[in-house]
């Protein structure tokens, strides 16, 4: 490479070959790889390979025969039947005991949970019954426990009765929870069949907290029905929380039950207790899960023997007996009521989905195993398909029961087989015994159990790390708790959305400087003692550009060079003279990310400024190249890292910094001269700049010294004013106690005169 003081400005960069063999003991530049032209249907392939195939689920079926494909394809769909050879005694104790614990704690659950759902108790207890024991032999999962849940309980419940009124309408209300529960199961399977899993990371954890959070406290607030012994046609059909209050403050005087109310507060007291007794000490976990068994059977008891039913306590009533009645012929198949059950399908699926699958993959990474997210899809369809065929409703994993079954020391999916058995016994043969369950007891249960989806934590953490996931956290909880659970959860997704949205269409941007004593270029802002390369400027951009941001990028960089312009003639220092891009964030480009390239390429030539590239990825060459980009700048413009496009745009600044010349401004002076002499300054305009910057410079420092000089006077003033003014409370301090003194000696005396 020819030395710059032989160079004209204005020519371009001549061949990395011939520069370095001309140049000794400078920093080698490797040449950018030119990426081989491949075949559009190879291609093809290989994106949608790894858009939907990435964790490349036919690897253990390469190079196997038949009848061994045949079998991992059976263990692939129903993965009971790769760990079940492994199973043995002391892992079913463990499954055994967790089974029971989950059971005693779905059993009061799941008669609550129905009634969110509109529906008879025996519903929620088919739930717990057909589809934990699908899930068993297809789900992917150990310890995630599957029933029916408070959020989508509530959720169906609210959507479903702005079709049907439950009481007026029993049938095709029940007609009509089997048909979304058939069309949230083909919702969750196809996602998972057509591997479109990523389709439920659209909603953000932080909308999922807040939508959570307001669905705890919406459902608290319908439980104030039971809590407070309203009957049901003094309470209001709303969910959002001034109608609740204005019904509930409403009725105070007429409905209250104070009967109700003891028993409910008592309960739930007992229940909170003991939840706090298991936080506080984990080995006592089974204390809160079996807690809530112990509040049906002490408080059915209490009603049976004091006849409380006659005093006004609302009780659960009759339970059918039947084990899951086939509901295949109840699904609509056709007219306007199969759109309304697909409609609230879609919703009450997609809930669900996210729900078991945050909570598979949380347990998942505490015992170090992998859930695969598109086979827990194929299982929790294919149960709700099943379970809507077999009288259930939409199940989906519990968090609170999956932790104590994961407290419990459960191994396998076996303890959901354990569960249901359990179920299908009470069904059988225990349900005439919650007869007399009060519905107070089951709606302090619910509200025990909601509270702890109310995660303050999490929203603390979001509010420190980024406000704008809090705006969607607090717009999704607002959302449900001011309005509905549907509005809510279109809040979150349209928040949600919007992030995305924001976050492509305006990509971040920074001005990268040279760390000293190193080759490494980084933000200015992060690193402030990073220094700028004098006539070049160096832009990062943060993400793929495409047609949404392609316009916003090009106009930010140009108005990043206008900015850096205004300075520099502001303070007499040379012109940029090379715009370099650095493109290693940038994963992707489309056609017109391309072409606002090409405008920033003909605007930087207006200006006399040389548009370079460093490190552009693979596909993104691939697309430059196609369009034939690199001819239009150069091919020598297109450079391997930041520091190897420094070096050969600049060689004796790139010389000066490369050997560490750096570390001070005052040994800039010699590039002052090189640039001043790139840009066909004289003499005369040289020393004239030197001049003008060592007075600066001497004007800073006299000003930094005045500054200095008048904070240490207003000091000393301070000090001084703060000594009289202490002398002078000294001084009245005394003349008061003197006085007082005075006053106590006059006192006296005129005692003793008195005695006298």
């Amino acid at each position: 490479m020819p030395d710059q003081d032989d160079k004209d400005p204005n020519m371009e960069t001549k061949s990395l070959t011939s520069s370095e063999s001309q140049r000794e003991n400078v920093l080698y530049i490797h040449k950018i790889g030119v990426p081989p032209k491949q075949n559009v249907l190879k291609e093809f392939k290989s994106t949608l390979k790894e858009t939907f195939f990435s964790d490349d689920p036919l690897r253990p079926f390469k190079h196997q025969t038949k009848s061994k494909k045949f079998v991992l394809g059976l263990q692939a769909l129903f993965p009971i039947l790769d760990w079940g050879r492994s199973y043995n005694i002391k892992k079913f104790r463990g499954d055994l005991i967790s089974g029971l614990t989950i059971a005693s704690l779905c059993i009061p659950q799941d008669i609550g949970y129905s009634k969110l759902a509109n529906l008879s108790p025996q519903y929620g207890l088919y739930s717990s019954f057909v589809p934990p024991l699908i899930y068993a032999f297809m789900g992917s999962s150990r310890d995630i426990a599957i029933g029916p849940v408070a959020v989508v309980s509530l959720l169906m419940g609210t959507l479903l009765r702005q079709e049907f009124d439950p009481e007026n309408q029993p049938n095709e209300y029940l007609r009509l929870v089997f048909t979304a529960t058939f069309f949230a199961g083909i919702t969750q399977a196809t996602l998972g069949v057509l591997r479109l899993g990523f389709l439920i990371d659209f909603l953000s954890h932080a909308a999922v907290v807040g939508f959570m959070g307001g669905a705890a406290i919406t459902i608290a607030l319908q439980q104030l029905k039971g809590f407070l012994g309203i009957p049901s046609e003094h309470f209001t059909k709303e969910t959002d929380i001034i109608s609740v209050m204005k019904s509930v403050f409403g009725s105070i005087h007429h409905s209250w039950n104070w009967q109700t109310i003891v028993i409910a507060s008592s309960f739930l007291a007992f229940l909170l207790l003991t939840k706090y007794i298991g936080k506080k000490n984990k080995k006592l976990f089974w204390v809160p899960a079996i807690a809530p068994l112990i509040s049906v059977i002490l408080s059915t008891f209490f009603v049976y023997i004091t006849h409380a039913n006659k005093e006004g306590v609302a009780i659960v009533g009759h339970i059918d007996k039947r084990i899951n009645p086939p509901s295949l012929d109840k699904i609509y198949f056709s007219g306007e009521n199969l759109l309304k059950g697909f409609k609230i399908g879609i919703v009450a699926g997609m809930i669900a989905l996210t729900e078991a699958v945050a909570i598979g993959r949380t347990f998942a990474s505490m015992k170090d195993y992998q859930v695969d997210g598109n086979k827990e899809m194929v299982a929790l369809g294919t149960m709700n398909i099943i379970g809507s065929m077999t009288s259930c409703y939409v199940a989906t994993g519990s968090f609170s029961r999956s932790a104590v079954n994961y407290m419990a020391g459960c191994q396998t999916a076996v303890s959901n087989i354990v569960m249901s058995i359990v179920v299908l016994l009470t069904v059988k043969f225990l349900t005439p015994l919650f007869e007399y369950t009060p519905n107070a007891i089951l709606s302090s249960i619910i509200i025990s159990a909601v509270i702890g989806l109310i995660d303050y934590d999490a929203a603390i953490l979001i509010w420190k790390i980024d406000k704008l996931d809090f705006v969607a956290c607090m717009g999704a909880f607002l959302g449900v708790v001011f309005k509905s659970v549907e509005i809510g959860l279109l809040i979150a997704v349209i928040i949600s959305f919007a992030k995305i949205l924001l976050q492509v269409t305006r990509p971040r941007t920074a001005i990268l400087g040279k760390i000293p004593m190193t080759s490494v270029y980084r933000n200015i802002g992060q690193y402030p003692e990073a220094i700028k390369v004098p006539g070049v400027l160096i832009v990062r951009v943060d993400s793929a550009i495409y047609f949404s941001n392609s316009n916003y990028t090009k106009e930010r960089v140009l108005r990043w060079l206008t900015e850096e312009e205004d300075n520099l003639k502001a303070n007499y220092e040379p012109r940029i003279q090379f715009l370099i891009v650095e493109m290693s964030p940038v994963t992707d480009i489309d056609t017109s990310g391309i072409h606002a390239f090409e405008e920033l390429h003909r605007s930087l030539q207006k200006r006399d400024v040389q548009l370079v590239l460093a490190n552009p990825g693979q596909l993104v060459l691939d697309k430059l190249y196609a369009a034939g980009f690199p001819e239009l700048i150069g091919e020598n413009k297109i450079f391997l890292t930041v520091a190897d496009a420094v070096h050969t745009c600049a060689p004796k600044i790139a010389h000066d910094v490369l050997n560490n010349r750096d570390s001070t401004p005052v040994l800039f002076v010699p590039t002052w001269i090189t640039m001043c002499i790139h840009t066909n300054g004289d003499l005369k305009n040289i020393l004239k700049h030197i001049l003008l910057r060592k007075e600066k410079a001497k004007m800073k420092k006299r000003m930094k010294e005045k500054v200095k000089y008048e904070k240490e006077k207003g000091k000393k003033r301070e000090e001084l004013h703060r000594k009289k003014k202490k002398q002078m409370k000294s001084e009245i301090k005394q003349k008061q106690n003197k006085a007082k003194a005075e006053k106590k000696k006059q006192k006296k005396n005129k005692n003793k005169c008195f005695n006298l």
